[in-house]
């Protein structure tokens, strides 16, 4: 597991997920098309700042009533499990039920209960509800829904492997969201992606300002794009 210093988490703070994407594809770790979340989980605090944490797993339901009683009782050992990995901890959560996203596992609620556990974010292919509330709080949220009821949320189990979107998740991996959304930074290039994101930037911005220049010309363009390959 890649630990999270306060300068690394600094620098990322400072960046965007699509130069993240791009500074993560260099390194030819993985296929350009694995490693992030679909356009089906959206950042539902888009006004907020990055983020970049380690993932803290579990799997809900949320539409069937318990065999007995009325509710589910709160999984409070899963907490004891968030706080024995590093902070900053996302808590990434997918929804297994029949009717994904039919309740909402976090709202104001949980959403202070995870921030007071050193959580900064919820991922989730499910539904979320009180973003408003949340978001003024400055935890993001990502989700697939928005609901207005918990119905019968429970966790099923936590710790083991999750997808979201498409993108597999484990306890520990560490990730980054933003407006733009979720994806996986592998732990190998973790402290390397802000210098790399810093050198794509410089060149990006030279093609932009040739590209708006009197001097613009096609022959030069192909020289400067291929220092993006």
């Amino acid at each position: 597991m890649a630990l999270l210093t306060a300068e690394l988490i600094d620098q990322y703070a400072r960046l965007n997920s699509a130069t993240v994407a791009n500074a993560i594809e260099t390194f030819g770790l993985r296929l350009r098309n694995e490693g992030f979340a679909d356009g089906s989980v959206r950042c539902l605090t888009p006004s907020l700042p990055p983020v970049v944490g380690h993932a803290v797993t579990a799997r809900i339901r949320c539409s069937s009533p318990p065999p007995v009683g009325h509710r589910y009782h709160d999984r409070t050992d899963w907490w004891n499990f968030i706080v024995g990995f590093p902070a900053p901890r996302i808590v990434v959560v997918q929804d297994v039920d029949e009717r994904v996203g039919f309740g909402a596992f976090v709202g104001d609620l949980h959403a202070a209960i995870l921030q007071a556990l050193g959580c900064v974010a919820y991922v989730t292919n499910g539904a979320v509800r009180d973003t408003d509330a949340v978001g003024a709080t400055g935890f993001r949220m990502f989700a697939s829904h928005v609901g207005v009821s918990h119905a019968f949320a429970h966790i099923l189990d936590f710790g083991g492997p999750v997808e979201i979107g498409g993108l597999p998740v484990a306890t520990g991996d560490l990730l980054f969201g933003d407006a733009g959304g979720v994806l996986s930074v592998p732990d190998a290039i973790a402290g390397d992606i802000p210098g790399a994101a810093a050198d794509m930037l410089n060149t990006e911005k030279e093609v932009i300002a040739f590209c708006r220049s009197p001097r613009f010309s096609i022959e030069r363009l192909r020289e400067l794009v291929r220092g993006l390959e």
